[in-house]
């Protein structure tokens, strides 16, 4: 089969099924699939696929006409600079999150210039996507990544060797700060945050897919930040800082809950779509 052929063939099955972009998922199943760059794609229309490849496509296709996203079918996403493997116990990062890693960012390369080498806690870190991308960038850091998921704490662990950014990041199975000793730099989190009733109305690209611990975030959306507000001030060190990523919606009463727990707002950020994502807050 002509490799031309087969992307329009891919491209066709995830139009009838109502996939949204059927041209851009089309496009990455088979790239990625058949080891080819977008260039390659395009000037190689004429080239023979062999039948094991078709296969392997069309299988692909498959699953996401009936709704399971790219990245889970591909097993891995890049996030940052990283390529993260993924797995049924963790989230998908998403590059909305790479706007919190942005937050912290210049606050730990200011600790490296004041002659600090600043610990990093990522609460709920999933894939690792947070710690690692920020470890990636900030050589003189170390970092701690907890999960109350044993199968996200081992994708995690994995995403951090084949980064080499195993002597590092370390990671443990956590109930958040339950099994957590003092004291770090920054503390970092992407919790749960959409209300528990929401759930149900969400893509079925997340619902079905993404594991629900990571969404749930009790009738609210806040209760991540209830707890986070509460005990992270005895795992912080002196001038250290709390980051997290918020829902659109969310960031008055997560402002809130932080202020009447002892905490200033230091800085906020906005997402590419201009929405409330993220906000930095640090001891009064």
């Amino acid at each position: 089969m002509r490799l031309d052929a087969l992307l329009a063939e891919s491209r066709r099955t995830l139009g009838d099924a109502g996939i949204g972009e059927p041209g851009t998922d089309s496009r990455l199943l088979v790239c990625q699939l058949l080891g080819l760059d977008t260039a390659a794609l395009i000037a190689g229309g004429d080239r023979e696929v062999d039948a094991e490849q078709v296969k392997r496509v069309r299988a692909a296709v498959a699953r996401r006409a009936v709704g399971e996203p790219v990245h889970r079918i591909l097993g891995a996403r890049a996030f940052r600079n990283l390529v993260l493997s993924l797995s049924p116990d963790t989230l998908e990062p998403r590059p909305d999150t790479e706007i919190l890693v942005d937050l912290v960012l210049p606050h730990l390369r200011r600790m490296v210039r004041d002659g600090r080498a600043p610990r990093v806690l990522d609460l709920g870190t999933g894939t690792g996507a947070i710690l690692l991308a920020i470890l990636d960038e900030v050589p003189e850091a170390t970092g701690l990544g907890v999960d109350i998921s044993p199968g996200a704490i081992a994708t995690a662990a994995g995403n951090a060797a084949s980064a080499g950014l195993d002597s590092r990041a370390s990671f443990l199975v956590s109930d958040w700060f339950s099994a957590v000793a003092p004291a770090f730099d920054v503390i970092v989190s992407n919790p749960p945050y959409i209300p528990t009733d929401d759930i149900a109305d969400l893509s079925r690209d997340v619902r079905d897919h993404d594991p629900r611990t990571a969404l749930d975030g009790g009738a609210d959306g806040l209760d991540p930040y209830r707890l986070i507000a509460r005990q992270a001030r005895e795992h912080l060190a002196a001038g250290g800082l709390v980051a997290v990523e918020h829902g659109f919606d969310q960031r008055e009463a997560i402002c809130r809950l932080f202020t009447e727990s002892g905490y200033n707002v230091a800085e906020a950020a906005r997402d590419l779509g201009g929405r409330d994502r993220a906000i930095l807050f640090k001891l009064q």
